[in-house]
């Protein structure tokens, strides 16, 4: 292969950019992004840079030194609308092409919206410009804000207004915040976190509508109730970034289609992170962004699938003052027992605690609040248990798989001839996951702890 070309400017997008380069592959490397930004930390949008005490110049993936080493040619400010595998051929908004021989699939995924989210006031959290438009207005003085869903990027959101000193409601139309993720138990635990940082949660009502004529002045709930409102945030999960696949023969449901190994329908295109349904499962996990992308590589300039990935979910939130800390997968009808620490009031005590779901014997998922070492040491076990586990055996892509519900999964973000083909001007005139990586000036690649 002479051109790759790796279409998202996003947190997978990067890494699968620095596996190129550290796998060998030294020829030509497009980077294709719909935002204006190189690939920034989506974390703190909702938590630091909400709140100010982080500027924009914090949250950048790369520095000067590795985008020089990357040697890549950035498209930024330009949006992929289609895929012409026939022609080896990425087709740019703007009218441009990229000739290329391999493609990554790293788009990422949107924020859903409500009916009427056009009003004044009403606000999405998943890139920066999102976070922009939503600290402008949280600078105006106090605010009555209400938060549409109690997952994770909600529930940080809202400690985040509060903290500002708002007055902030969640709406969660389930009996309780992060009962897919957690269960029941936990969840509950979870509803407290919310109390105590003086956030009111309203739970088992979903909306009806948006109210107002130029802003938003309240939200209609379907029980009858109106919430009053000056800023309403929208956080009720997010919607892969496939319409540009369309028509393109690459296999699309709820993601792009993958084997176990990232490797999809069409030869020399693999998938990776929030877009990428591997194996049966799309997971907007950190560690799906971060060791996707390595597997996805090694098949890539293999030209076949020689590796399968072996991810274990992790995430975590940072919420009223406490952290959270999630590994595993968990599934209905595993137990949950806190082996470290106690509850206090119905939430961590002080100290936190650390609980591990199990089935048959076997911990199929831990989590911490404010335990972290403890949580790594058992986040440790399930990896290298996942590592004993044979693959599901998936060599084609599929959207067929058992759907854990644990680990924040969404259900609800490849040896042809090289073309060696460039930017061809026209006339014509890029929680959560929830990614959670830390900045690094090299391109070596991630590993699981």
């Amino acid at each position: 292969m002479r051109t790759v070309t790796v279409v998202g400017a996003s947190l997978a997008g990067l890494h699968a950019a620095r596996e190129l380069r550290a796998q060998g592959f030294d020829g030509r490397l497009v980077i294709v992004g719909d935002e204006p930004h190189r690939p920034y930390d989506r974390p703190p949008l909702s938590k630091d840079f909400l709140t100010g005490r982080a500027d924009e110049d914090q949250l950048a993936l790369t520095d000067a030194e590795e985008t020089a080493e990357l040697d890549a040619e950035w498209l930024l400010g330009v949006r992929a609308r289609g895929l012409d595998a026939r022609g080896r051929t990425v087709l740019l908004d703007d009218g441009r092409t990229v000739s290329t021989d391999g493609v990554v699939v790293a788009t990422g995924a949107s924020a859903r919206r409500l009916p009427g989210d056009g009003l004044a006031g009403v606000h999405t959290l998943r890139t920066l410009d999102d976070a922009r438009a939503l600290r402008a207005e949280l600078t105006r003085g106090p605010r009555r804000v209400v938060v549409i869903g109690g997952g994770f990027v909600g529930a940080e959101t809202a400690s985040s207004c509060a903290a500002l000193g708002h007055s902030v409601t969640v709406v969660e139309a389930a009996p309780l915040p992060l009962v897919p993720q957690l269960g029941a138990e936990m969840a509950a635990v979870c509803a407290t976190l919310h109390r105590r940082g003086g956030v009111e949660l309203v739970t088992g009502a979903s909306v009806a509508a948006l109210r107002g004529t130029v802003a938003v002045t309240s939200v209609a709930l379907s029980d009858g109730r109106n919430l009053p409102a000056d800023v309403v945030i929208v956080g009720i999960g997010a919607t892969p970034n496939t319409a540009w696949l369309a028509g393109s023969a690459l296999v699309l449901n709820d993601g792009v289609l993958c084997d176990d190994g990232c490797v999809t329908s069409l030869p020399r295109v693999v998938a990776v992170g929030d877009v990428a349904r591997v194996g049966g499962m799309r997971a907007e996990h950190w560690t799906s962004a971060t060791e996707q992308p390595r597997v996805a590589v090694t098949n890539l300039l293999a030209g076949r699938t020689v590796e399968c990935a072996r991810t274990v979910p992790y995430f975590w939130s940072d919420q009223y003052g406490a952290r959270l800390q999630f590994a595993g997968r968990r599934r209905e009808g595993d137990t949950v027992r806190i082996v470290e620490g106690v509850l206090a009031d119905g939430g961590p005590a002080d100290d936190g605690f650390l609980a591990r779901y199990e089935r048959d014997g076997r911990t199929t998922a831990v989590l911490s609040v404010d335990r972290p070492r403890p949580f790594t040491r058992v986040r440790r076990e399930l990896v290298r248990a996942e590592r004993t586990q044979p693959t599901s055996g998936q060599t084609q892509p599929t959207d067929k798989g058992e759907q854990p519900t644990g680990g924040w999964v969404q259900p609800t973000d490849k040896g042809e001839q090289p073309t060696g083909g460039r930017v061809q001007p026209t006339d014509n005139r890029e929680r959560s996951t929830g990614d959670r990586v830390q900045p690094t000036g090299h391109r070596a690649p991630s590993t699981v702890l």
